[in-house]
């Protein structure tokens, strides 16, 4: 085996890029490291501590990931994280509204390396935030991590192949500019400044509250009130099971209806599992079984949607009055999977509706009154207080200014690589997760890839890498896949993807797996390791 690139002595196993860990004897010999065949491959007299190998923007569930897999795959790497806001936990420590909840099983939403050991497999926002903090503390990662700078803008200057980063410090009003080599993006896809408010007429003759769930006043005092909850996806489902424990009446007033599956706030299977084996193993079962089960759940509703229509109807009904107009409320037009599917734990949202304290309004609204919403069907609806649960605001990069050579780029015309690199642009991975199951199971392929791909860079004493596309017989398509109304909005700002592997996105866990893991995939023609940034593709054409 040749020599690899080691710049620490507290590893004793080098993740390497191609695919195999190995058990490394090396030795300090006049400030350099010498690995294997005794040929030097680093002088650590000569590293620039001013300059970091990575930079990781935010701290959320993806940037934990990441921070955890730079810390122990490329423990030679100078990183570190820039985090926005004052905390950790990205997502989950910005929406305080009622009941905010997972909507996916915590077993595939929690960390591989870490598994989640509460027994409830739909979890509340503060237990995921508890354990996102106690991830970072187990694995010492907060000192990783600088809170309170927001990434302003990267600039890639090819003659020195490192982005030049603009930072502010909020909260002090002040800019700092630092180098790195390499850009990992772990700020999600929402909008934190603002969500989506469609044009209301008449919203500002409204005398009461109107409140966006995104930003939740912690004195809201909704005791006894009448509310109306305008919206049908996740947050709308959430919120009103939760509010009817103290106001005096919710109303869900829906445009039209989402596809909504009730599943167990407690798996009974995977406790069980986790009773009788041990921590190590029961953590990889039980994180495989929820996986392969929700893929499964997906790939039939694409298969089957007719068949897989008519189950989700049939198990709406069995919760609901015989008299509940279940067609007209909870039957969509669309099938399963062509917008997201949302879920319920233990039926909470049917019970509110079985117990008076919920109702459902299917209908358009006309306009704002003084004291509630007037609908297009003639009737109005009385409001102490109004969520505009209407959904969220989507961005790429954080809304990052990415420059290559300060020229502007244009994520929309650009490919995406594995769902995680812009086609022809340098040094930059971007993690975004799975549409239609766990946030997380995409990510951390993403930073394994990751990982291996800076160590070969590291083996190769390569500079730059990138994907490129070496044809003009890729077409692109929408990147998500889904039909929804937040996606279908931001389709000016995201890229697009392929219609071929490496450059489709196939929503699929186990696809992704075995592509990302098999033994060439960090190796394909599409990706170039190089010492110095061209382009020399083609444009794409669109479908």
């Amino acid at each position: 085996m040749d020599a690899v690139t080691i710049e620490t002595l507290n590893a004793a196993t080098c993740y390497l890029a191609n695919d195999h860990y190995y058990k490394l004897t090396f030795k300090y010999q006049r400030g350099k490291i010498v690995v294997g065949n005794n040929k030097t491959m680093i002088d650590s007299d000569q590293n620039n501590d001013n300059i970091l190998d990575v930079l990781v923007v935010g701290a959320g569930l993806s940037g934990i990931s990441a921070a955890y897999y730079l810390k122990t795959h490329c423990p030679w790497a100078n990183f570190k994280v820039f985090e926005a806001r004052e905390s950790l936990g990205g997502t989950w420590d910005l929406f305080k509204y009622p009941g905010i909840r997972s909507d996916s099983d915590m077993f595939t939403l929690g960390f591989s390396f870490n598994p989640w050991k509460e027994k409830q497999s739909i979890a509340d926002g503060p237990a995921i935030l508890k354990y996102l903090n106690e991830t970072a503390v187990k694995f010492n990662l907060l000192n990783t991590i600088e809170f309170s700078s927001k990434i302003i803008s990267a600039d890639w200057n090819s003659d020195a192949s490192l982005w030049k980063v603009v930072i502010e410090k909020v909260g002090k009003q002040t800019t700092e500019t630092i180098q790195a080599k390499f850009l990992f993006f772990c700020s999600g896809y929402y909008n934190y400044d603002q969500g989506y408010l469609p044009e209301f007429k008449g919203i500002k003759t409204f005398k009461n509250s109107i409140v966006h769930p995104q930003f939740w006043p912690q004195d809201l005092d909704y005791k006894d009130k009448t509310v109306v909850v305008i919206g049908s996806g996740a947050t709308a489902i959430t919120l009103v099971p939760a509010l009817t424990k103290q106001a005096a009446h919710v109303t869900m007033l829906q445009r039209s209806p989402t596809y909504i599956v009730s599943l167990p706030k407690e798996d009974p299977v995977a406790n069980l599992i986790d009773s009788i084996l041990p921590d190590k193993v029961s953590g990889p079962i039980i994180r495989w079984m929820k996986a392969l089960v929700s893929q499964a759940s997906y790939r039939i509703s694409k298969l089957l949607p007719k068949q897989m229509a008519s189950l989700i109807k049939m198990q709406v009904k069995n919760q609901l009055p015989k008299d509940f107009d279940v067609d007209r409320h909870f039957t969509p037009k669309y099938n399963p999977w062509d917008q997201r599917l949302c879920v319920v734990p233990n039926g909470d949202l049917f019970s509110a509706i079985r117990h008076g304290k919920a109702s459902v309004v299917t209908d358009e609204i006309e306009s704002f009154t003084e004291n509630g919403i007037l609908l297009k069907s003639g009737s109005e609806i009385n409001a102490d207080i109004v969520v505009t649960a209407t959904g969220l605001d989507l961005v790429f990069l954080g809304k990052t200014q990415v420059t290559i050579d300060s020229v502007p780029i244009n994520p929309a015309e650009k490919m995406t690589y594995r769902g995680m690199m812009l086609q022809d642009v340098p040094n930059l991975v971007f993690s975004i997760g799975y549409t239609n199951a766990s946030w997380t199971l995409k990510c951390e392929l993403i930073c394994d890839y990751t990982v291996r791909m800076l160590n070969k860079m590291k083996l190769l004493n390569n500079s730059v890498v990138f994907p490129t596309i070496d044809n003009d017989n890729i077409t692109s398509e929408q990147l998500m896949g889904l039909t929804s109304g937040y996606i279908l909005r931001a389709g000016n700002l995201l890229p697009k993807q392929g219609n071929s592997y490496p450059w489709k996105v196939y929503q699929s866990y186990l696809k992704d797996y075995m592509y990302t893991k098999s033994p060439n995939s960090i190796n394909d023609k599409f990706l170039k390791f190089t010492d110095k940034f061209v382009i020399e593709s083609q444009a794409v054409s669109s479908s």
